[in-house]
């Protein structure tokens, strides 16, 4: 995840219930007419992740791929997870996630599967 997120910070909610302070690791963000919420993880919970709603849809994948773009740098692999049905937490409609272990490498298929 990318250690600097000065380019968010114009977007960061500051307010309320999703409140969070300039600098902090983790926090909401309402931007490109999403809400967006990111943690780069800690020793407890080893992820890296960002939640990514719209209030009227789920996010297009291009909507996806800006987000990662903007946490992430392009040289790194983070994925969508499809859990076991009975580990499904639903709290939003049109939430989507992207998710990265933190130092370890995420397994990709050979080149020619993709």
């Amino acid at each position: 995840m990318k250690t600097d997120w000065t380019h968010l910070e114009k977007s960061r909610i500051r307010q309320g219930k999703y409140a969070s302070a300039t600098g902090d690791r983790f926090g909401a963000f309402q931007l490109l007419g999403l809400r967006i919420m990111a943690s780069s993880g800690d020793p407890q919970v080893p992820w890296e992740h960002v939640s990514v709603s719209r209030q009227d849809r789920a996010p297009t994948w291009a909507e996806m791929d800006r987000v990662k773009r903007l946490f992430w740098d392009d040289s790194e692999t983070v994925m969508q997870l499809h859990v076991p049905r009975n580990s499904h937490v639903n709290l939003h409609p049109h939430c989507l996630h992207l998710w990265r272990p933190i130092d370890t490498e995420i397994p990709l298929p050979p080149i020619i599967a993709v």
